[in-house]
């Protein structure tokens, strides 16, 4: 029992769906492995053992009684403290929020239980999701379980930092500007930003969003394996009707050719030597696995950034940045302060504006993926950040900002994308990125497979001193 908690997720349900092990036992492994790793990173900021327990032993009675415990069964599952899990309080990251207490699920909680999941912790993010560093003056910093010196990413910063070190199998986050992506490229494990509408979301804990969230924020899953992704993405695209959103797309599309195209430096990136290393090796193993590999220059992603950053942060600034001076969150304010002249003002014509841009660039993104199944790209210019560069002064700030373009610009087009965990650089991790179409979700990870297979099996690490 002590080792499930290093197990696949898919290797934990197909032993608790023919009675090896219990749901019990590998809650207890979970709920161990938390004990024992949690303390030195800080990753998961709330759970409750007797809850766990009873959710698996719901799953353990299901089966007794003959039932389908569903695609997760019994697999102990996290979920980032910014959507609502009844009983459990919304924060956000923020003590603004700290007695915002959820009085039902979000539907993704919901799915996952109705797949078998067991809901095994609540993980750490900065206050409003708002940056690619993870800490916050409610919960406190998660460190990266590789290296405490670099930022374990944000906002999904818990998710990723837990999956890791094997507290879960798989991690919830979501995505509006690389907040999934991020932390499994900062934490060496894998992530997926699903296309908007493919998997249902809604808080009711909270008031209903600006329309630059609505179309352009995700939840998605964090695994150490893509197999594992592909389980989780299935079980949280149920249907819910909380959801207008959501959209009844098959799990695959119909099968293409296996064209991937390659961007080294996407509309002016600059990329350090060691990320164009990791899609150069990327690309060899595409070629190894039967792909036909062509670099070219892709359709605008800058200008993408540009507006998807207005659309997330100019939308409501004043009252964002109001919220912020209450909490006093250094970071949140340096998100808001230092783009306040890119997003600041933003009336109705500007609104238009751009959501009308988006539309011809979505057209293009769109196009482009006509001929080619995905576009292998970088994650970041750079390598995972010195934690807390951001606040570090006004240079470090339009560092990070800008190493970031490719994440920020993909959720304006709605695009699903996914980081595929390549390797080390000494002790720091390294990936690539994978887009494609709207609902093409099973092209990114059947690349993503490749990818895996051609480098070191995924395993739980131990938290770095």
């Amino acid at each position: 029992m002590q080792d499930i908690w290093r197990l696949s997720a898919a290797d934990v349900a197909a032993a608790v769906k023919s009675k090896t092990i219990s749901a019990k036992e590998a809650a207890l492994s979970a709920l161990a492995r938390l004990d024992a790793a949690n303390p030195k990173i800080n990753a998961v900021i709330d759970h409750r053992l007797e809850d766990v327990l009873a959710q698996a032993a719901a799953v353990d009675a299901a089966i007794a009684r003959g039932e389908d415990p569903g695609r997760l069964a019994g697999v102990p599952v996290t979920v980032k403290v910014n959507i609502d899990q009844q009983g459990f309080a919304t924060t956000n990251g923020l003590k603004l929020q700290r007695d915002n207490i959820a009085r039902s699920n979000s539907p993704v909680i919901d799915n996952l239980r109705k797949d078998g999941a067991v809901i095994l912790g609540r993980t750490n993010c900065p206050a409003f999701s708002y940056r690619w560093f993870t800490t916050n003056l409610i919960h406190g910093d998660t460190k990266n379980p590789r290296d405490p010196g670099i930022t374990p990413g944000g906002s999904s910063g818990g998710a990723a930092a837990a999956v890791a070190v094997g507290i879960g199998h798989i991690a919830h986050g979501t995505d509006i500007a690389g907040s999934i992506r991020y932390p499994a490229y900062a934490c060496g494990v894998h992530g997926l930003r699903p296309t908007i509408g493919r998997i249902a979301a809604f808080n009711a804990s909270g008031p209903e969003r600006m329309i630059g969230p609505q179309i352009s924020a995700v939840s998605g899953p964090l695994a150490r394996s893509i197999g594992d992704l592909r389980i989780a993405l299935a079980a949280m695209s149920g249907f819910d009707a909380r959801d207008p959103w959501w959209v009844p797309a098959p799990p695959e599309g119909p099968a293409i050719p296996k064209r991937a195209a390659l961007c080294f430096n996407p509309d002016g990136l600059e990329t350090v030597a060691e990320v164009k290393a990791a899609l150069a090796d990327a690309a060899r193993r595409l070629e190894r696995a039967g792909w036909t590999v062509e670099e070219v220059a892709t359709p605008p992603l800058r200008e993408a950034a540009e507006l998807q950053t207005k659309l997330w942060l100019g939308d409501g600034y004043e009252a964002q940045l109001d919220a912020a001076e209450r909490e006093g969150d250094p970071g949140a304010l340096a998100c808001l302060r230092g783009n306040k002249s890119k997003v600041f003002p933003f009336d109705g014509a500007a609104l238009s504006k751009t959501l009308t841009r988006r539309a011809t660039l979505t057209r293009e993104w769109l196009q482009f993926f006509e001929k080619y199944a995905v576009l292998l790209l970088p994650v970041s210019g750079e390598l995972p950040f010195p934690d807390q560069l951001d606040c570090k002064d006004d240079a470090s700030f339009a560092r990070v900002w800008q190493a970031q373009m490719p994440q920020i610009a993909i959720p304006f087009m709605g695009l699903p994308a996914l980081t595929v965990s390549t390797g080390l650089v000494g002790r720091v991790p390294v990936g690539v990125q994978l887009v494609s179409s709207r609902y093409r979700e099973d092209l990114c990870l059947l690349a993503g497979e490749a990818i895996e297979a051609g480098g070191t099996p995924s395993a739980p690490i131990d938290p770095a001193g």
